[in-house]
C-alpha cells in the first residue's frame, strides 16, 4: 500500500468522491471483505459489492486474498493507498495554469503553482513506478513567526535573493546528461484551529 496516491483519471476521481466509496476506501486501509464492510458501514452486502467493484475497476482497491467458505469465495480487498489526492489533470481544460498571470504576491497564483506541483509530481511518480526507480525530490516544511508585516516583506525579499543566487550558482544550461528541476518556494499564513491557535500537523 502506498502512503499517497495521485488520482489523474476523471472517472477514478469521480468514484473516489462518492461519499459511500470514500468511506469504503477509508475502511480498507486494512484488508476487508464485502461482508465485513457491510456490517461496519450499515449497508446491504450487495450494495457494498457494487461500490467495491467500481473502486476496483478504477484501480483504487486491490485483491489481497480469496477465502473459500463452503460454496462461496470471499474476496478480501485493500485500498491501494492510505490517502488520495486528485490531480488537476482530472479537470482537463479547467486545471489551473500558473503561466496565465504570474504574480509572486498572489494567493491564487500560489494555488495554481501548488496544483501544477501535484500534477507534475503525480505524473513523475507513475513513470518512476513503471521504471522501478526512486524519484529524486526534495521538500522543506517549516514555520516562522514574524513580528510585523515589514519583517515578513524583508524575509520574502531575502529568501528570493538567496534562492535566485543558488539557482545562478548551480544552473548549467550546457551540462551533458543534466536534467532540469523545478523549484517552488511558498510562504503563507498558518491555518488557525477553532481555538484560534496555529494548527499543528500531526
Amino acid at each position: 500500500m502506498l502512503d499517497v496516491e495521485v488520482i489523474a483519471d476523471p472517472a477514478a476521481a469521480e468514484a473516489s468522491l462518492d461519499p459511500v466509496r470514500a468511506r469504503l476506501l477509508a475502511e480498507l486501509a486494512e484488508p476487508g471483505s464485502a461482508a465485513g464492510l457491510a456490517e461496519k458501514v450499515g449497508l446491504p452486502r450487495q450494495n457494498v459489492n457494487y461500490h467495491l467493484k467500481a473502486l476496483e475497476r478504477h484501480g483504487l482497491v486491490e485483491l489481497v486474498d480469496e477465502r473459500r467458505k463452503g460454496n462461496v469465495t470471499e474476496r478480501v480487498l485493500r485500498a491501494t493507498a492510505a490517502s488520495y489526492v486528485i490531480s488537476p489533470t482530472a479537470l482537463a481544460a479547467l486545471q489551473p495554469d500558473p503561466s496565465r498571470s504570474p504574480d509572486r504576491l498572489s494567493a491564487r497564483w500560489m494555488i495554481a503553482l501548488a496544483s501544477r506541483l501535484v500534477r507534475d509530481v503525480g505524473e513523475l511518480l507513475v513513470g518512476a513506478a513503471k521504471a522501478r526507480k526512486r524519484l529524486a525530490t526534495f521538500a522543506m516544511d517549516g514555520e516562522v513567526r514574524f513580528a510585523s508585516a515589514r519583517d515578513r516583506a524583508a524575509f520574502a525579499e531575502e529568501l528570493a535573493a538567496a534562492v535566485t543566487g543558488l539557482i545562478g550558482k548551480y544552473h548549467d544550461e550546457s551540462a551533458d546528461g543534466g536534467r532540469s528541476h523545478r523549484v517552488i518556494v511558498a510562504v503563507h499564513p498558518s491555518v488557525k484551529n477553532e481555538s484560534g491557535t496555529d494548527r499543528k500537523e500531526p
